[in-house]
């Protein structure tokens, strides 16, 4: 726990993985009544993880009455709020499930409303977080965009895996998609940040998910994220779960899958994302462990 200049407290929780030095770290508040929105990135930038959760109460309607799991939810990066964030929505929902219980959440999001239910510890020690996507789109994608993402990446067109075609996925924020041919050529990432942001932001992107595909439902990902201040996302729930909606709509895997991605491994904060894709329900569901991360001596 820590204190900031706002009298706010700000846990610290990993999600995607159960070892605290694994997967994605986020700043949960879990009372930001308090703070108006400069403050929120003001912590945020302090902090300096991609993203910090902050919940208020729940707008009218939200969740059981007296209830008390229905939550407002705003996800801030160093630099600019984004409207969903995969990762800090399970780092929060582990915390909430650390102070009150495992159980069923409910999260009023910029981008919609998400489910998110969590279970009790495991094996591993850590609880498991369940969150379900706004309904998916998937659009095809610029031709040049596409030539000055490679451009900016520094990766030649012949490095791409024919089988993935480049697309826009969205399931609460929007990233393009771009497979990998090897395993090497994921490894090997060191972009023009300012180029990259630049073209992100005038497609209204959050993360480029960078996908090699390992076996017929797992993935190795890896998600750089200039626009939020940060060079690469170490596990991108968000991501995930557009991928998933990408997987299914192009017909790389049957309607009813469970997909592992694997991410955070080239950052040595590995994590996994699990995705779950249910036949009849266009939603995506994504889930991991996550776990408190110990306050510095």
């Amino acid at each position: 726990m820590s204190q900031h200049p706002t009298h706010a407290e700000v846990l610290r929780y990993t999600a995607f993985s159960a070892d605290p030095d694994g997967g994605n770290p986020a700043g949960v508040v879990l009372d930001a009544s308090g703070l108006g929105d400069d403050e929120m990135l003001a912590i945020a930038a302090e902090l300096g993880y991609s993203e910090t959760a902050f919940l208020t109460a729940p707008p009218e309607g939200l969740g059981e009455p007296g209830g008390g799991r229905a939550f407002t939810i705003r996800y801030f990066s160093p630099k600019a709020e984004v409207p969903f964030c995969g990762h800090a929505t399970v780092a929060t929902a582990v915390a909430l499930a650390d102070r009150d219980g495992p159980g069923d959440l409910v999260f009023a999001t910029r981008a919609g409303t998400v489910p998110v239910t969590v279970t009790a510890a495991g094996a591993d020690g850590a609880p498991r977080a369940t969150l379900t996507s706004v309904v998916p789109y998937v659009a095809d994608v610029d031709e040049q965009d596409v030539r000055e993402a490679l451009a900016a990446l520094g990766w030649p067109a012949g490095d791409l895996d024919p089988a993935l075609p480049p697309r826009i996925a969205f399931a609460g924020a929007r990233h393009l998609v771009l497979a990998a041919a090897t395993r090497e050529r994921l490894a090997d990432l060191s972009y023009d940040f300012q180029r990259l942001e630049t073209l992100m932001r005038g497609l209204d992107l959050t993360t480029l998910q960078l996908v090699w595909r390992e076996s017929p439902t797992v993935f190795h990902v890896r998600d750089p994220f200039p626009v939020g201040g940060v060079v690469e996302d170490p596990a991108t729930g968000a991501a995930a779960a557009a991928f998933g909606a990408y997987a299914r709509e192009l017909g790389l895997v049957p309607e009813e899958s469970v997909l592992t991605l694997h991410q955070g491994d080239d950052l040595g904060r590995p994590g996994v994302l699990t995705v779950e894709l249910r036949a009849g329900d266009p939603r995506v569901r994504v889930s991991g462990t996550g776990t408190r991360i110990p306050d510095r001596t």
